[in-house]
C-alpha cells in the first residue's frame, strides 16, 4: 500500500553540484513524489525535523487532523518528518511522520539513496507500509546556531567549533533559496517574493516546543 504523504517546498530549477561526500546526508530541500510540494529537512534538537516549505496550492489547512484545534493551522510550516533519530550502524533515521491526508502519525525512516534522492517509508502499526521517494531541489542544510543551541541537542564537545563556523555557512541558505521560492511565486515582470517563507525550520514554534 502506498503510503501518501503530504509535505511540502519546491524551488524553482534543478540543484546540481552536490559531491559524493554529501551523499548520505538527508538535510536540505526535497520535492516530494507528486511534485505538488516539497519537505525541508534539517537537524534540530540533535534530531531530524522535516517541514512544509512550499504548497503548489497556497493556503492549505491541516483539515483532516482529528485535534478540532489544529484543523485551521496552515500546511505552510508544519512539521512532517517528526524527531527522527539516527539508526545505529545505518545511514537511515527513525521517527514519524505526519500525514495530513488523513490526519494520523505513522512509524516511519528516512534513506538518503546517492545525493539526490530520499527513500521515505512509514507503517501503521508494524505493517501495512509503504513509501516513495523524493528527490533533492536543495544543498544539505549546515548546522546553524540556533541549531545546536536548541533545547534537546546533544552536548559534545565537537558540537561548539561546528555551531561556531556555521554562521556565515548559514546564512547564505536563505539567499539561495529566497530567488528560487520568488522565481516559483512570480513571472517575469510581475512582483515577486523576496524572503524565504519558513526559513530556518528549528525556529517553528512546532518544532522547538516538541509540539504536534
Amino acid at each position: 500500500m502506498r503510503l501518501a504523504i503530504y509535505t511540502g517546498i519546491i524551488l524553482a530549477g534543478g540543484y546540481v553540484g552536490l559531491t559524493p561526500a554529501l551523499a548520505a546526508d538527508p538535510t536540505g530541500d526535497w520535492r516530494v513524489a507528486d511534485g505538488v510540494a516539497n519537505i525541508r529537512v534539517a537537524q534540530c534538537n540533535g534530531s531530524m525535523w522535516g517541514a512544509v516549505s512550499w504548497e503548489k496550492q497556497p493556503g492549505g489547512r491541516d483539515e483532516n487532523n482529528p485535534d478540532v484545534s489544529k484543523k485551521n493551522r496552515p500546511t505552510l510550516g508544519m512539521a512532517t518528518l517528526i524527531d527522527m533519530k539516527k539508526a545505529a550502524g545505518a545511514e537511515q533515521w527513525e521517527g514519524q511522520v505526519y500525514n495530513a491526508k488523513d490526519g494520523q502519525m505513522y512509524s516511519a525512516t528516512i534513506t538518503p539513496v546517492g545525493t539526490d534522492q530520499l527513500e521515505i517509508k512509514g507503517c501503521v502499526l508494524g505493517f501495512l507500509c509503504g513509501g516513495e521517494t523524493w528527490t533533492r531541489v536543495g544543498p544539505p542544510i549546515p548546522l546553524s546556531a540556533s541549531n545546536a543551541m536548541a533545547k534537546g541537542a546533544p552536548k559534545t564537545i565537537g558540537a561548539a567549533p561546528k555551531a561556531a563556523t556555521t554562521p556565515p555557512a548559514a546564512a547564505p541558505a536563505p539567499a539561495t533559496t529566497a530567488p528560487k521560492n520568488a522565481a516559483v511565486a512570480a513571472k517575469p515582470g510581475q512582483k515577486t517574493a523576496t524572503a524565504d517563507p519558513v526559513g530556518d525550520i528549528c525556529l517553528l514554534p512546532e518544532i522547538t516546543g516538541f509540539a504536534h
